[in-house]
């Protein structure tokens, strides 16, 4: 069964998702960053490039022909879904396919219609069984 966590309470919901992949990353596990939009998967894909000053964190698109091969990928399209390791989700709504990944990261923001969509994502998987893990924030720098 999936193992979902989630992080509440994020002061940026983009700069958490690039230290929650760096860390995939130094575990050698795999993540696939689900984004709303095509603007925010530019955004994400700018900020894993420019972020550390001396890091870098190997990542493409969902179609790049090396995503199988790529420890993170970031996209707004789940057509292709290159892993089943960890998917960490960025969306108002949860993915109909996050039952497939081993663990699903869900990141809420301190936006209070973020935090709505939240919930209603945290009382769907927990009605179906799901084991959650609660991570509070409020006060990490990022």
């Amino acid at each position: 069964m999936t193992q979902i966590d989630f992080y509440f309470n994020v002061t940026d919901k983009f700069r958490l998702a690039v230290r929650l992949g760096t860390k995939a990353l130094a575990q050698s596990s795999r993540m696939f960053v689900l984004t709303p939009g095509s603007e925010a998967t530019r955004t994400l894909e700018t900020l894993f490039w420019t972020l550390g000053q001396t890091s870098f964190v190997p990542h493409c698109r969902s179609t790049h022909p090396l995503a199988s091969e790529t420890p993170i990928v970031v996209d707004h399209d789940s057509t292709h879904l290159p892993h089943d390791d960890i998917l960490l989700n960025l969306c108002a709504t949860h993915p109909p396919f996050f039952s497939r990944f081993r663990r699903l990261i869900e990141v809420v923001g301190q936006d209070p219609e973020d935090k709505v969509a939240a919930r209603l994502r945290y009382k769907f998987y927990r009605d179906r069984g799901y084991d959650i893990r609660d991570h509070d924030m409020t006060g990490r720098v990022l």
